[in-house]
């Protein structure tokens, strides 16, 4: 097959020290005045206002520069660093453009300098973008309510977990049902939060349609069953056309259904989690809503309900009363607090301003645009030579992603999904997400464009992604030692696991560093 002429790319290399080895003893990048006689008179002194016990003994080891020389350090490390300023198709995570007003408006200080426990008088505006919020997601799923409270998808799970568990306490049941029926392609987190939070997990395999059957389902429910935790389509862009079915058997057996909506990009206004049956769902609105990831934080995992699961929510709530905005803070049945406060109201809010702006017309061309995207993406990708897609029979179309499979690449050239992984960013496009563990799928790799990348850069990504396999055939060195043109070249990952060779804080390298100087 003929190749594309690439664009030439090369990240900035600038050997940027981090920023606690940076500045001089005393540079500043402000200075702050004295405090004015007559303050000091009202509010007191620093001796007067924080107790001897609470102070501090010696200055903080902070890094002493200018405001230029920390600009032009984190100026450096943006240069150094892709990005979403790539070409992203991060597949399950609907990776989109997080619009700078949305940003703007979350740093005014009529939201950015509120507190929580302000007068509800003074926090009017907010609650309001806060209840608006709740009332565009029930419209878009139907259920009754929704809460902000969950730090992101997998929080929003674990949520679900301690509202089955309140719920079936509440019932008297739960000594009964300990048990929560998932599958093997859904989201680890429904599993892992479920056994987090006490239950057994019963895993369903996938069969010849790529999801498990309605029998499966039947042959796992019993007594003892608490609840189903499923997203669909699941991560390989596949469909369950039971669903409905399935909610409808676990409710016969007395158990909850929990709609894990992080792969809803494609199905916007399509459905509705509560039509289907479900008792509960998630987004999220740090990937589906347009507000930013931010690499594992900020997030939010709005976790929504039944009327029947309303008392069990977190508190507070916002709620509208007479025309104004007020919070709920208690209820007798619920599971308290998953997180401080309301939530990551920031988010919210810019999740807000995007749902606004999008209005209900522009989420289903964003759903239609995602679904046409990926069909599209899979017609060019299934004809570069090596690849293949997940359950390669099945040819009813996908959703917003399919899983492939770059293992007959790492067959006859020894080059793995991780070599590609690396050499595809040295063209200016990030690397592509691969697939939850277990790896059902050999050497995977998941794409997903949503709404937001033009034909001419999925095109462009896909021409890498020729450009790279071909390259693992004739020239494999060159992608095994991957990547050339980045900022750092390839690293050696021998030590991730040796937690003497990484630290998380300053102090945690300074602390390991001396340890291993000295022995």
């Amino acid at each position: 097959m003929s190749l594309p002429k690439l664009r030439q790319y090369h990240a900035a290399v600038w050997d940027e020290p981090i920023v606690m080895e940076m500045g001089r003893a005393g540079r500043r990048g402000m200075v702050f005045p004295t405090s004015d006689a007559e303050v000091s008179a009202a509010d007191g002194t620093l001796d007067t206002v924080i107790p001897a016990s609470a102070r501090r003994q010696h200055p903080p080891k902070l890094p002493e520069l200018s405001e230029f020389e920390v600009q032009r350090h984190y100026l450096h490390l943006a240069q150094e660093t892709l990005g979403m300023m790539g070409i992203s198709l991060f597949g399950t995570c609907t990776m989109k453009y997080n619009p700078r007003v949305s940003e703007l408006v979350a740093a005014r200080p009529w939201l950015a300098e509120l507190h929580p426990n302000q007068s509800e008088e003074t926090l009017q505006g907010v609650l309001e973008i806060v209840h608006g919020m709740n009332q565009i997601l029930c419209e878009l799923s139907g259920m009754a309510q929704f809460v902000f409270q969950p730090g992101g998808g997998a929080d929003a799970a674990y949520t679900h977990a301690c509202i089955t568990r309140a719920y079936h306490e509440h019932r008297g049941e739960l000594a009964q049902r300990n048990e929560i029926i998932t599958t093997i392609q859904a989201h680890p987190c429904n599993a892992a939060t479920a056994a987090a939070a006490g239950f057994n997990v019963v895993t369903l395999p996938l069969e010849e349609a790529g999801y498990p059957s309605v029998a499966a389902l039947e042959a796992a429910l019993s007594d003892r069953t608490a609840a189903l935790m499923v997203n669909n389509p699941d991560d390989m862009g596949i469909y369950n056309p039971n669903i409905k079915r399935w909610v409808e058997l676990v409710h016969q057996a007395g158990g909850l259904a929990f709609y894990d909506h992080a792969n809803f990009n494609g199905v916007m206004s399509r459905l509705r989690a509560r039509e289907l049956g479900f008792d509960a769902c998630m987004f999220m609105l740090h990937k589906t809503f347009g507000a930013p990831k931010g690499g594992g934080g900020p997030a939010v995992g709005a976790y929504g309900c039944s009327e029947d699961l309303v008392a069990f929510l977190p508190r507070p709530l916002v709620r509208q009363v007479g025309g104004r905005y007020t919070i709920e803070h208690e209820a007798p049945l619920s599971v308290g607090r998953v997180r401080e406060f309301w939530g990551n109201i920031p988010q919210v809010v810019k999740a807000y301003a995007w749902t606004r702006a999008m209005g209900s017309d522009g989420l289903r061309q964003a759903a239609d645009i995602s679904v046409l995207a990926n069909n599209y993406m899979e017609r060019r990708l299934l004809a570069i030579p090596g690849v293949s897609k997940s359950f390669p029979e099945l040819s009813s179309p996908r959703l917003e992603m399919t899983r492939y499979s770059l293992a007959k690449v790492a067959e006859d050239t020894g080059v793995t999904v991780l070599d590609i992984q690396n050499r595809m960013v040295d063209f200016g496009v990030d690397a592509f997400w691969l697939s939850h563990e277990p790896w059902i799928v050999p050497e995977p790799f998941t794409p997903e464009a949503g709404e937001l990348w033009s034909k001419e850069d999925i095109d462009y990504w896909i021409d890498v992604l020729a450009t790279v396999i071909d390259e693992a055939y004739n020239d494999p060195d060159t992608v095994r030692s991957a990547p050339h043109c980045q900022a750092i070249h390839k690293v050696d990952g021998a030590g991730a696991d040796d937690p003497q060779r990484w630290a998380t804080t300053w102090r945690a390298y300074q602390y390991k560093h001396s340890i291993q100087v000295t022995s």
